[in-house]
Parts: C-alpha cells; structure tokens; sequence
C-alpha cells in the first residue's frame, strides 16, 4: 500500500459488498460524490522557489488544540462493519499520530471506550435527535470525557437517497449493530439557527458547524457564534448535485473573513489535495472515505499507515511548494486549471 488509492482498490475487494455500499457509495447519481474527487483537478499549485525549506513542519492548531497536522479524521459512522475493534483502533492510530479525530454520533463504542483507547485531540459530532433530552445527555457524557469541541451536523434533516444501499439491500442500521448514542431513524429535522443558541447555552466547548456550502449561511453561523464553520457536502451522501466540497471553499472562506476558522471534506486523496484546500482559505482539511478503506483493510495499523502516509506527501508538498508551515499556504500559491 503506498498511497490511498491502493487501500481504496483493497477495500472494495475485502467488505462484503452490502456491507461496501454504505461506505463507498453517495447520493443519487453520485454526481457529487465524482465531483469532490474532481474538483482537485481543477486547480494547479504554483511553488516558489530558492526559498529555504530546510525545516518543514507539519504541525498547526484547530481551535487552539495542537495536531500534528492539518489534515483530520472525519466522522464516519459504525466502524465495527469495518473491524471488530471500530472507532478504538481509529482512536489508537490518530492519537499515536496526533491527529484530530471526530468522533461520530452513531459510533458503535462509548465515548469512555474511545478515550481509554488513545488520549489524542478528539471532537465530538453531534446529531440533534428528536428527542432533546438523550441529545443533552449525549453532549454532556461527551464533554465529559474530554472531548475539546462540538461538530454540529446540520445537512441531514433527512437521510439522502442511496440507490446502491437500496439495490444490495444494506439496512441503515444494520438490525444487529449496537449504537450507543442514536440511530438514523431518531434525528429532527426541525433543526433552525435558534436550536444553535440552545446548544451554545448548554454547551461551553467549541462549536463547529459541519455542512455549509454557501457564504450566506457561513455569515449566519459567524453571526450565532460559531467557531468554525465545515464546508462539506456529506461526502456526496446527501443532495445530489450540490458543489463539491472544494468549489464551495473561496465563496464560504471569503464570507467569514477570518471571523472563524473554517474546515473543508470531501474527495481528499493526497496530500497536496489538503494543500490546496489551505490554498484556498482552509485552516485544515478533513477525511473520512480514506481512513474507512485503511481500516477495512488492516484495522489500527491501516489507519496509522494512512495517516503517516498522508502526513508525508503534506511535508513534501510544503517543501515542494516553498513553505515550511501550513500557516506559509496562501492563495498565491494556486491557480486555476487552464480550460
């Protein structure tokens, strides 16, 4: 395995396709889903030369948490259909390589069990259920255990339409999978910006916003006091046909004006995907599809050998491109690809 695109090719040959579906797969045509990956495509890196890189570090900070770098684990849900040790072989991996992992709210382990498994920088996602009080509970027990901030999921009102789960005849939750916290049947979708100063008054950790893809609502989330805001369309798993990830970055970045932080997923396959990503205003980029395949294919040591080997080609990248820090990326450092 020497890139992500070898643990992807592994992946798909080892799940069992019913079970595949659900992680592989996105929303209706799937047109988001190939347009998070091209979107990459579309931008070209200009480096700067004969500047000195003998000293590249990789190392930022989210939310004032030190991480090694600016490239995070997303949320990504019921890891034990993946391996039987789930979000603690996650937990070890990410905090033997001081990655920030998001922990999502349908994990098939308690929150205790995962900070027992690895004492990394860890945030906590969040799915408001209909029923408020086990969504209070939720918050609390994961503040609780240490957790540093709140991801606030706000694009799932409603399940997207996914046709290869519907044609392999994968049930979301699988009847025999045990969630903690919640299951996809329990979420509101009365969720309005006002729930968002409900949360803020219950919750004194920071609180992301994951799901915004435009600079009208990355204003308003400014405005209720977030801080940070996510850019991301669900991995494609959601509405079909909405930008990528990536092409909503300027618009979004440039509307918070550096009034928050501001994060990017979907389509990251290398690390000079995340390089373009700070190019384009991110303060760090986030991946789910690529850690899922590194666990599939060998539990804690794939997602540990996927982050090193992401971690790398950033440090090559930065070097490369003539910088020495994360902080050194700016949009001075793109383009776009010419027609």
């Amino acid at each position: 395995m020497i890139n992500l695109a070898d643990y992807l090719e592994a992946a798909r040959e080892k799940v069992a396709p019913e079970v595949w579906c659900y992680f592989e797969g996105g929303a209706g045509d799937e047109v988001t889903l190939r347009g998070n990956v091209a979107a990459y495509e579309r931008w070209q890196l200009r480096p700067r030369m004969l500047v000195d890189v003998s000293a590249v570090t990789t190392a930022t900070t989210l939310l004032g948490t030190p991480v090694a770098s600016p490239l995070g684990i997303a949320p990504f849900a019921m890891q034990r259909l993946l391996d039987p040790e789930g979000e603690l072989a996650t937990a070890r991996a990410a905090a033997a390589a001081g990655a920030l992992m998001c922990v999502s709210t349908l994990t098939t382990r308690t929150h205790a069990e995962i900070v027992a498994a690895g004492a990394g920088p860890r945030w906590f996602q969040l799915y408001v259920l209909k029923d408020r009080q086990r969504t209070l509970d939720h918050m609390h027990e994961a503040r609780e255990a240490g957790y540093s901030a709140l991801v606030l999921t706000v694009d799932a009102p409603f399940i997207g339409r996914r046709e290869r789960d519907l044609r392999l005849g994968f049930q979301n939750p699988p009847p025999d999978l045990d969630l903690p916290y919640a299951n996809l049947f329990e979420m509101t979708p009365e969720l309005t910006w006002r729930d968002l100063e409900w949360i803020r008054a219950e919750m004194p950790l920071p609180i992301v916003l994951k799901g915004i893809l435009t600079r009208e609502d990355a204003t308003l989330a400014v405005e209720h006091g977030a801080d940070a805001v996510w850019v991301s369309n669900h991995g494609g798993r959601q509405l079909d046909g909405v930008a990528a990830g990536l092409e909503a970055l300027p618009e979004v970045a440039e509307a918070v004006a550096g009034r928050c932080e501001v994060y990017v997923d979907g389509g990251i396959r290398r690390g000079t995907d995340v390089l373009k990503a700070l190019a384009l205003g991110a303060d760090a980029a986030f991946a789910a599809r690529a850690f899922a395949c590194a666990l599939a294919v060998d539990g804690e040591s794939g997602v540990a050998h996927a982050l090193s080997l992401l971690r790398e080609e950033i440090a090559l990248g930065l070097g490369l491109l003539g910088c020495t820090s994360p902080a050194d990326v700016t949009r001075a450092h793109i383009q776009p690809t010419p027609a």
